[in-house]
């Protein structure tokens, strides 16, 4: 993001010395005359609509799929909380556990990883402890509760993961910076060099815009890092909620995870 602004603050300046410096070879004519505030709204209405276009489909796209996936796991957790309910004790202690400790080390250890793009093999270290406690109770009314609602866990993780690496290629978005620097630096050559001071104001305010629209299209195709984030905030209602059901029979101590999710050592 940072590398665009300043691209974009060095084609401003460009534009602006190829005015004072090209222009004088390039028109004859009286130098005051030359594009005019209203000339110059007609390339920045076409070009922020092209723009704001593509932000509205990433937006629907990758942000939006993130999110409906990051709920839908929560959704899938809470219910293997609930389903275990009707678990024998024991087996209902190990579910209710491991969903506490998948959700505090998808909180906690996947949710910074995924800001760039990667993910963590901590949940899947309680993943695996559900799958065998499921076989404990292979052949009950439960088990098929509970393995249909790890297959949606896993299905909609594997969709969050899958959300959280950029979706817009690096080219395009080279293509896009590439196509702002020549407008800009087109526009500020057709301005005159007196009597400028509106057209360079404009100038300015189209750069700014075009370069903040830039911005978040590459913000919000990055929906787990940056500005425009999403938070783990179902994940962290159904780790509380999931807490609690645990923590109505058992101890803080019997949990077999930190508040990081790390395995405890024993």
């Amino acid at each position: 993001m940072i590398l665009i602004i300043v691209v974009a603050v060095l084609a401003l300046l460009a534009g602006l010395a190829a005015n004072r410096f090209l222009r004088p070879r390039l028109v004859r004519e009286d130098d005051d005359a030359g594009m005019c505030v209203k000339d110059l709204v007609g390339p920045l209405l076409t070009l922020t609509v092209l723009l704001l276009a593509f932000v509205l489909v990433t937006a629907n796209g990758s942000y939006g799929k993130a999110e409906v996936a990051a709920r839908g796991e929560a959704r899938a957790v809470d219910q293997l909380v609930e389903s275990a309910e009707y678990a024998p004790e024991a087996q209902r202690a190990k579910i209710q556990a491991d969903a506490v400790c998948y959700a505090r080390a998808v909180r906690e250890r996947e949710w910074p990883a995924m800001g760039d793009g990667k993910g963590s093999p901590a949940p899947s270290v309680w993943s695996t402890d559900l799958r065998r406690v499921f076989r404990e109770v292979e052949g009950k009314p439960v088990f098929g509760m509970l393995v249909s609602a790890d297959t949606k866990r896993s299905e909609e993780r594997e969709e969050r993961l899958t959300q959280a690496t950029a979706s817009i290629p690096g080219a395009i978005l080279w293509f896009l910076l590439a196509t702002l620097v020549i407008t800009v630096m087109a526009l500020g050559t057709c301005i005159p060099r007196r009597n400028n001071r509106g057209q360079i104001i404009t100038l300015t305010v189209i750069t700014a815009l075009l370069t903040a629209t830039l911005c978040i299209i590459r913000d919000v195709d990055r929906p787990f890092g940056g500005i425009i984030d999403i938070e783990p905030t179902a994940i962290t209602n159904v780790e509380g909620q999931a807490t609690r059901d645990f923590l109505a029979h058992h101890t803080q101590a019997d949990l077999p995870c930190d508040n990081q999710g790390k395995r405890r050592t024993t």
